[in-house]
């Protein structure tokens, strides 16, 4: 059984099979919309936006939620890879997917990036404090709140016996034990990035496993002809500047491929040449050419299903 809800700023669909029952999904409903409470940036009140205001202040002591998950990106934030949890002054200047959207001055985005360092971030273990240490700094949890949600949901259905489920958080996809076919795997659709949702590009055959896609497609902004998109360079405050469409990550967890995306992006296809990169994870590239780049461990498993794309490699 599915069940659709609206959260995260997307649509979400759910998915269980019996024995379980529409109370499970609604409890990963409930999940979600609290820790959606916990770590939105787009309300005037939730925990991350006690730590901005506070920013240059004081620490903010927080939940182990949200302290799990800070400390976490403010990990793979410092290795410089392109995610960045402290991107948070140029998201909210440009504000691309809002109706104020717009292409800020120069100086403005000059300003912004001088706040922009994740070793400015002062955490504390023991009093589960977070602390911004120069006024205008702020956290945006954006590229990595899904994976972590996704994952939550995840372990909470297996502590409650439900062993076989889909969550399907927008571009994050969590598949949960056997797949439905005889041959118990799964089947899941790439998104076309110039197409409507819901299009593939391709079909990727796998076991349980999580499925994130990132593209250039999910929120604009057009202006005077050029378009920008919401994946941002934390170096030079513009969208990054990428001949990528869509980055696909298979990986164990959904946090993980959620960061791995954003890392994609800003690095292309030289990720796969990262010393930090871990072998299990596996990478779909889609150009703005409609040309895909799938790693070897993907090949035999994706599969091209329309004809305007074709593979970069044999």
């Amino acid at each position: 059984m599915a069940k659709t809800y609206h959260g995260l700023g997307t649509k979400i669909v759910l998915t269980v099979f019996t024995p379980a029952t529409i109370k499970d999904l609604d409890n990963a409903y409930t999940l979600i919309k609290h820790y959606e409470d916990l770590l939105t940036v787009n309300r005037a009140e939730s925990e991350i936006m006690d730590i901005n205001h506070a920013a240059g202040n004081h620490a903010v002591k927080v939940s182990p939620i949200s302290y799990q998950l800070i400390k976490q990106a403010v990990e793979i934030s410092q290795k410089d890879l392109g995610f960045d949890v402290a991107i948070g002054p140029l998201v909210k200047l440009w504000h691309i997917g809002f109706s104020d959207a717009h292409v800020p001055a120069v100086k403005d985005i000059q300003a912004r990036l001088k706040l922009i360092d994740p070793r400015q971030i002062e955490l504390n273990d023991t009093e589960r404090s977070v602390f911004l240490l120069h006024a205008g700094m702020e956290l945006d949890l954006g590229g990595i709140a899904k994976g972590y949600i996704a994952d939550a949901i995840k372990q909470m259905w297996l502590n409650h016996g439900v062993n076989q489920g889909i969550i399907n958080l927008g571009g994050n996809v969590v598949l949960l034990g056997p797949g439905p076919h005889q041959d118990q795997q799964w089947k899941v659709g790439i998104q076309d990035p110039f197409d409507v949702r819901n299009k593939p590009l391709g079909v990727l055959i796998t076991k349980a496993c999580s499925v994130v896609t990132s593209g250039i497609y999910e929120r604009l902004l057009n202006y005077n002809g050029q378009k920008y998109h919401h994946i941002f360079d934390p170096k030079t405050g513009y969208p990054v500047n990428t001949n990528l469409a869509s980055v696909t990550v298979i990986s164990k967890k959904s946090i993980t491929g959620e960061a791995w995306s954003s890392i994609g992006f800003y690095n292309g296809i030289n990720t796969l040449k990262l010393s930090s990169i871990d072998d299990s994870l596996g990478f779909i590239f889609t150009t703005q050419q409609r040309q895909v780049f799938v790693t070897k461990n993907l090949r035999e498993q994706f599969k091209i299903i329309n004809n305007n794309y074709h593979f970069a490699q044999k």
